[in-house]
């Protein structure tokens, strides 16, 4: 049985090697995290590259930080940049990692800007590629919906349109606390918005398309009810036929 994809474009293996070479520059020289990892008070004090600068660092107290993110973006960027071409693949990751970079620093400001306190995502730093890869994440998983991944914890299939639901689900409830939900959510929903512009489609859903979801999913609701009321029906019969 094969690991992992049959090839490795030449972007994925650069952004490999990008990503370990900064460890190894952050392991020599430590000030450069803390320099480079995006902060939203620093950013606000004019630390405007952070949101550039954040997805290329990881926590250098180990190595399952960037062990993690470096196996996600070679086991799914590859088939993205085989299908895509380098361009386009290096393109959507960059954003992507930025876009959860600009979250991180807006989502924490705004109970600043309206005066209701300061949370401590405000003054905290944020590190990692983790936006940039649920972003890819979530491009794979939207071209090749149907096809399995095999987790491994635990190790069970599961389709790869579910992959994402999943992993959030994991990581609310038994991650990590120090974990950036808003950087991984910003990095899948800049990763949404592109893939759709992408394929010529709007960024946002039409309210015509809102009310026909609406509408499909109060008629599924009413079978489900009806079926349940047929079912109970059935069942009471056969309680007074024996």
């Amino acid at each position: 049985m094969r690991f992992g994809p049959p090839h490795t474009p030449d972007v994925v293996k650069t952004l490999l090697l990008a990503n370990v070479g900064v460890f190894i520059a952050q392991l020599l020289f430590a000030p450069l995290t803390s320099w480079l990892s995006v902060t939203p008070a620093a950013f606000w004090r004019g630390a405007l590259w952070q949101p550039f600068t954040y997805m290329w660092l990881h926590a250098p107290t180990g190595l399952a930080h960037l062990g993690f993110n470096m196996l996600a973006l070679w086991m799914f960027g590859s088939p993205l940049a085989s299908a895509w071409g380098d361009k386009r693949f290096v393109r959507f990751y960059l954003l992507c990692g930025v876009g959860a970079g600009l979250l991180v620093v807006l989502v924490p400001s705004i109970p600043v800007l309206l005066g209701l306190g300061v949370p401590a995502s405000f003054v905290l730093p944020t590190l990692g590629a983790s936006g940039a890869i649920f972003g890819v994440l979530l491009a794979y998983s939207l071209t090749w919906p149907d096809r399995t991944i095999m987790l491994l914890f635990p190790p069970i299939p599961i389709k790869a349109l579910y992959f994402i639901p999943f992993l959030f689900f994991v990581e609310y409830f038994f991650g990590a606390s120090n974990v950036s939900h808003v950087g991984h959510l910003g990095g899948v929903l800049v990763g949404w918005l592109l893939f759709r512009r992408e394929r010529g489609l709007p960024l946002l859903p039409s309210l015509r398309h809102v009310q026909h979801r609406v509408h499909r999913w109060r008629m599924r609701r009413r079978l489900y009810e009806v079926r349940r009321e047929q079912e109970r029906a059935w069942r009471d019969d056969d309680r007074r036929i024996h």
